[in-house]
């Protein structure tokens, strides 16, 4: 019988992105989080069991603040994405504090997931269509000749801000909605009705077509991501820490591209219909907030997402 599948949530970098815990703005009236909605829809979805990555430094407060109200809900576990979390005979670049990148976040949770699992961003509101389409894909898609994976992606111009530049994963499908590549633009800009990236610091723009599909980091995989992960690392640290061994990082994409090249896996695209919110600059917290009232007026999410059980 197939695992049910598990909800793994990247929060390891929440406590430095917003200088603590406790300084993280709710979204509605209630005190709820972007990062609660997602339970909520997770939940609705049909998964029952959360994995949370975080810092170790961050555990009492993460707890305090997100963890424990949701705990009567949904079965919880944590799992501690650390620095010093490396193959047998790597050291620490002195120096080093940024993490390893979230291709090592997942690799953290190589002991506790045995079965197929999906991972998502802390802090973005993904839409409730996309846990569902997600957790059906788990349920019932299994490795064959392939290790057959997942991504959810979205409309390039459902997921930009008005108040900045923002990094997305550009991605090319086949006829089949199989993923071939992904590209990593680093800066796309909304100008006037378009979207368009530079890789040239703002001297060439390129236009994107509103058919442009992107990668949230909403990923759906099979346990055998785990083992790749792993094997994976060691190579990526020979290669990276000589060029660049304080800012380097170890990103899911990438490994999922390198999978694609050698013929190991397929990912299949299910494609979003739903927003994506988050608040890339602190201007978008009007937008988040709005976004989830009137979420709540259409009847998709009650006042109180924790009724106490």
């Amino acid at each position: 019988m197939n695992k049910k599948p598990v909800l793994v949530i990247m929060a390891a970098g929440m406590g430095s992105r917003y200088g603590g815990l406790k300084q993280i703005d709710p979204v509605d009236a209630y005190g709820n989080k972007i990062i609660d909605f997602s339970i909520y829809d997770a939940i609705c979805a049909g998964f029952d069991k959360v994995v949370f990555i975080i810092k170790k430094g961050i555990e009492k407060e993460f707890k305090e603040n997100i963890g424990d109200r949701m705990a009567a809900h949904v079965q919880v576990e944590y799992v501690y994405q650390e620095l010093a979390m490396l193959p047998e005979g790597y050291q620490v670049p002195e120096g080093r504090v940024k993490p390893w990148g979230t291709a090592h976040a997942v690799l953290c949770c190589r002991d506790v997931v045995d079965g197929p699992f999906a991972v998502i961003n802390a802090d973005d509101y993904y839409g409730r269509s996309a846990f569902v389409s997600i957790y059906d894909q788990l349920n019932t898609v299994t490795d064959g000749e392939k290790y057959q994976y997942t991504m959810v992606g979205y409309k390039l111009y459902n997921t930009l801000t008005e108040n900045g530049h923002v990094a997305r994963g550009v991605c090319s499908t086949d006829v089949a909605g199989k993923l071939i590549d992904i590209h990593e633009r680093t800066r796309i800009e909304k100008h006037g009705d378009n979207a368009e990236f530079t890789e040239d610091d703002g001297k060439t723009w390129t236009g994107l077509g509103e058919d442009t599909i992107v990668s949230m980091n909403m990923w759906g995989f099979t346990s055998s991501v785990l083992k790749e992960l792993e094997e994976r690392f060691a190579a990526f640290l020979d290669r990276e820490l000589p060029v660049n061994p304080v800012k380097c990082e170890y990103f899911l994409p990438f490994v999922v591209d390198e999978l694609l090249k050698e013929g190991k896996a397929e990912v299949s695209v299910l494609k979003s219909v739903d927003r994506w919110y988050g608040v890339t600059y602190k201007e978008d917290k009007e937008t988040v907030v709005n976004a989830i009232k009137g979420l709540k007026e259409a009847g998709l999410y009650p006042d109180k997402l924790w009724e106490e059980k």
